[in-house]
């Protein structure tokens, strides 16, 4: 047997320290090499699109050349009739279509917890099912179905001699078509967001307002609104986004129009992109589209986020 010399005697602890330094240095970058390939994927797709598309927003593109113009595009929006057309027409989507979805919504997701609907998984399947439909699939079921001349909605106003209405080839009723369009195809969604909130509300404060004499408005009123205040908030800043950025409905049923009728600025964004390869200005147009998201979503958020 070989007596162990004093240097290797201290040489042996020395091993596991640098094999517990190693494996901490490994632990220590272990989690970013986990979100490595998600922040490579969101610098990719996400950072250099957003930053190449505000160096766009600062040139003109003319015969393929483009030509640094500065905050030219931006200040051209201003005296640009289409844009504020396109502004105003998002506008009304949004001040008209989106409380009266949001309400429809309420209704719904309360109808569907109520205890006496029978069989309310179906129900609740039903309502949430023209969510999963496509969006250019659904726009052109509503096209067929809202034509003037050959659509089955107007055959059936014509069975109880109703005259044929020009659902997508006169301003208001186009204006009115593609809300229909929109409530019926988000409406069920927000109510499923609404539902999961109202499950969470206890029981107990519904039979303490009985207690105090509260009929089923005033428990709407005291304990049910109060409760789904936060799912609201999420709901309204998530759909006026959404309005922000239409852009599927109003291209597929009636292309913007008719006369600009129904011309939003997701759409007046891309047609000055794709249609007329003015890619300058329609980037100017998201970056002004971002900062009002950005402004509505403040105000959202300070006029209710403060209360829930």
């Amino acid at each position: 047997m070989t007596p162990s010399t004093p240097a290797a005697a201290v040489s042996r602890p020395a091993a596991p320290r640098r094999s517990a330094r190693r494996r901490g240095r490994w632990g220590t970058a272990a989690p970013y090499l986990f979100v490595l390939p998600a922040v490579l994927l969101f610098a990719g797709f996400k950072l250099y699109p957003i930053a190449w598309s505000f160096l766009l927003s600062l040139h003109r593109t003319v015969g393929g050349t483009e030509t640094f113009v500065g905050a030219d595009n931006y200040l051209r929006l201003a005296d640009d009739p289409l844009f504020w057309t396109a502004l105003r027409n998002t506008g009304v989507i949004l001040v008209v279509q989106v409380p009266l979805m949001l309400a429809l919504a309420t209704g719904l997701a309360v109808a569907l917890d109520s205890t006496l609907l029978r069989g309310r998984p179906v129900f609740r399947l039903g309502f949430f099912l023209p969510m999963v439909t496509g969006l250019v699939a659904y726009g052109i079921v509503f096209s067929v179905l809202l034509n003037e001349e050959y659509g089955l909605v107007n055959w059936l106003l014509g069975l109880v001699g109703i005259d044929p209405v020009p659902w997508l080839t006169e301003g208001l009723w186009a204006r009115i078509s593609l809300g229909l369009a929109l409530t019926w195809h988000y409406t069920g969604y927000n109510a499923v967001i609404l539902l999961a909130r109202l499950q969470t509300i206890p029981r107990e404060l519904y039979d303490a307002a009985a207690v105090d004499g509260a009929g089923a408005l005033g428990a709407f009123r005291h304990v049910t609104l109060p409760g789904l205040r936060p799912a609201l908030l999420l709901t309204t800043v998530l759909s006026t986004i959404g309005t922000l950025q239409l852009f599927d409905e109003p291209y597929v049923l009636t292309g913007g129009g008719p006369d600009n009728a129904t011309l939003t600025i997701g759409v007046y964004l891309y047609q000055n992109a794709f249609k007329y390869f003015d890619f300058g200005y329609a980037s100017a147009v998201a970056y002004a589209l971002t900062v009002l998201v950005g402004v509505l979503g403040m105000i959202q958020f300070r006029l209710l986020g403060e209360k829930s």
